[in-house]
Parts: C-alpha cells; sequence; structure tokens
C-alpha cells in the first residue's frame, strides 16, 4: 500500500523508523527488534538507509521482511550525496523487484573530504526527479521545522522544500522537534508559500540522557523549559527517565492528533519497548 493513500485517510496513523545494521554479525538482533515493533502492526515502518549506501542491501531486506512477513507497508530510505547514479538505479531496481513501492528520497550526510564536482547528487531535489522515472514509486520527503542546519534561513531552507515538492516529492516527514508550538508556526510558514503535501510529524522518545546529546549536535532542537527539567530531574535514571521519555512523548503526540495532524512518526530507534508502550497508551485514539 502507498503511504500516501494512507496519511491522506481521515484516521490517525502511527509509524516507527527502525535502522539496519552496520555488520552482518548484528543482522540478526536488529531483525528481532524490527519484528517485535511489526506485529504491533504501524500503520507503516520506515527502514532507514546508511552513508554512502553501506547498509542498502540490509535496507531492502528488513524492509522486505516486515512487508511480507506482517503486512506492514515499508518506507525504503534512499540517500544520494556519495552515491553514483548508476548506484541509485541498482537501489532502485532492487527495492522494486522486492515489492518495495515507498520511498523517502534523502541527500544524506556528505563524507569529509568529498569532492563536490564529483557528486551526481546535491540535493533531494535531484533525486526525487529520477526515481520518479524509474518505477511507481510513491516518494516521500526530509523537512525541518526549525530549519535545516545548514541553511542560511528560514526562507532559504522554505525555498529549497519547495523545490522538493515541485519536483515530485508526495509527502515530508519532519525531523524531531519537542516543541509542537514549533511544528505548527511552521506549517503555517509552509502553506503559505504554497507547499500543500501532506506532513508526517516526526517524534522522538527521548529514553536516556546521553541521546540530548547527540540530538542537540545533529539537529539543533530547541528543547522546551519542560523537557529540560525532566530530564535534570531523571537523567541519572534509566527506569525513571525512560518512563518520563515517553510518557512526554505521548502527550506530545496526542495534542498533535488533537491539533489535527493526522499522521506522527514515532523516531524509535529499534526499541521495542518503547513502540510498545506508545502504541498502548495510545490505544484508544488510534483505533
Amino acid at each position: 500500500m502507498k503511504i500516501i493513500d494512507l496519511i491522506r485517510d481521515e484516521k490517525p496513523t502511527l509509524s516507527f523508523e527502525v535502522f539496519p545494521p552496520k555488520t552482518t554479525q548484528s543482522f540478526e538482533d536488529v531483525r528481532r527488534a524490527t519484528e517485535e515493533i511489526a506485529e504491533l502492526m504501524p500503520d507503516f515502518m520506515s527502514v532507514t538507509y546508511g552513508a554512502g549506501g553501506g547498509t542498502s542491501a540490509f535496507t531492502a531486506d528488513i524492509a522486505e521482511h516486515i512487508q511480507k512477513t506482517y503486512g506492514v507497508p515499508a518506507l525504503a530510505h534512499v540517500t544520494c550525496v556519495s552515491s553514483s547514479k548508476e548506484k541509485v538505479a541498482s537501489v532502485l531496481d532492487g527495492l522494486e523487484a522486492r515489492g518495495i513501492e515507498n520511498v523517502l528520497a534523502l541527500r544524506g550526510d556528505i563524507p569529509d573530504g568529498l569532492d563536490a564536482s564529483c557528486i551526481d547528487f546535491h540535493h533531494a531535489s535531484d533525486l526525487i526527479p529520477v526515481i520518479r522515472r524509474h518505477g511507481n514509486f510513491c516518494i516521500g520527503g526530509a523537512c525541518y521545522p526549525e530549519k535545516h542546519p545548514e541553511s542560511p534561513s528560514s526562507l532559504d531552507d522554505i525555498r529549497h522544500l519547495r523545490a522538493k515538492v515541485d519536483s515530485g516529492c508526495e509527502f515530508l516527514t519532519t525531523q524531531m522537534f519537542f516543541d509542537n508550538n514549533i511544528l505548527y508556526n511552521f506549517l503555517y510558514r509552509v502553506r503559505e508559500a504554497g507547499i500543500n503535501v501532506p506532513f508526517v510529524a516526526g517524534v522522538m522518545p527521548v529514553t536516556n540522557a546521553v541521546q540530548i546529546r547527540r540530538i542537540m549536535a545533529i539537529s539543533g532542537s530547541v528543547l522546551p523549559a519542560r523537557f529540560v527539567r525532566i530530564v535534570e530531574r531523571y537523567g541519572d535514571d534509566p527506569e525513571a527517565m525512560l518512563q518520563a521519555g515517553i510518557a512526554f512523548a505521548t502527550e506530545q503526540i496526542i495534542d498533535l492528533y488533537a491539533n489535527g495532524i493526522r499522521a506522527v512518526h514515532v523516531y524509535s530507534m529499534n526499541k521495542p519497548e518503547v513502540a510498545r508502550r506508545i502504541m498502548h497508551n495510545l490505544s484508544a485514539i488510534i483505533r
């Protein structure tokens, strides 16, 4: 099933993200974790893709397994910045052969020392038309409610987002955010700019204090004062932080649904217990 059809429905949707292993040795552990999440029957699951395509085979394997074994639609990530046109075509051929019809088109992180003159793709908007011509994929993209870290301004960021949509992106999934008002303001601005595709709100349940430092380094997300107090109070107590982080994320998701956001995507980090607790907390709301 195509994800655009799922998220256009009136029913609230809930999806989870998993990532493939970096090595063959850890594949079975990751596979078991993704199976436990798939057994919860979310509306779909996205499977990430390593920088440079290093885990592309694992991405395809996991996406196919989720979809064929559990009937959960899979969204396979495809990054392009350090991949050649031939590599991207090969990845798309493999996904198509496995019955994967949903793709999240991403630029990906730029490796240190990469010669820009040798890059086939500079932006996700360069990749999306290639996917569009390649097959009958439903194509999603990423967006940043708090501005992409490399963008000089929010206006420039929205201009690039418009180019992404104009190139054929059918829906957009947000980077994590911790203050819903940031998302609501962002959606107002992008609608004013004429960007009218569906948005999927990305939520990260923070279950340990180490995640906060990593999140801040990657995204620069603004942390609400009440969230900071939670981390300060419970960050050194793993069980308490797990419970508090899931409670905060649950409250955030309920507020999103109550304010008309129908699609929520949880960055569950291959943690079945996190996915299970959130699904339980929302059981009457999403069913």
